[in-house]
């Protein structure tokens, strides 16, 4: 009998960027993270490339339209939560067609430009340690695996 392969979530982010500000999102009713702030993100429903995902989810949450060639690669992080394991895939993008609306209220409770400098201090931990990493120029970044790594450390 074969064994089956581990897999990653995959999950693409949105970084929509207007001057030195960068739109978020309250997370609200979801079960994680809620009352805290994130960015326009979603999991890949598979049979789909990852910016076709995010466009898809960027519509379905905020109601714009990325063209696909605004879209930007910035930063790739391999995280780990206690309840899983992903590839998340962050993308910038600095223009859009249409007007940006909350299309999923029950799941946001708002959406709100912030300086970069001057992010809520409720916003999520490892999305303020992404938008870090993607501004400073890296393009990798292993998020949650401290904790992880330091059971084997201690034994």
């Amino acid at each position: 009998m074969a064994q089956e392969r581990f897999k990653l979530i995959p999950v693409v982010y949105l970084i929509l960027k207007k001057g030195n500000s960068i739109l978020l999102s309250l997370r609200k009713n979801t079960g994680y993270a809620d009352g805290q702030y994130g960015l326009v993100s979603g999991h890949l429903d598979g049979g789909e490339p990852a910016t076709e995902g995010l466009r898809r989810e960027v519509r379905e949450e905020i109601g714009i339209d990325i063209p696909a060639d605004a879209l930007t690669m910035k930063l790739v992080m391999h995280g780990l939560d206690p309840d899983r394991e992903s590839i998340d895939l962050f993308f910038l993008a600095e223009k859009w067609d249409g007007e940006i609306v909350n299309a999923e209220p029950e799941k946001c409770g708002g959406l709100k430009f912030f300086p970069l400098d001057e992010l809520p201090d409720n916003t999520i931990p490892y999305i303020r340690d992404a938008l870090d990493a993607a501004f400073s120029g890296r393009i990798y970044l292993e998020h949650g695996w401290e904790t992880y790594m330091q059971r084997f450390i201690n034994k």
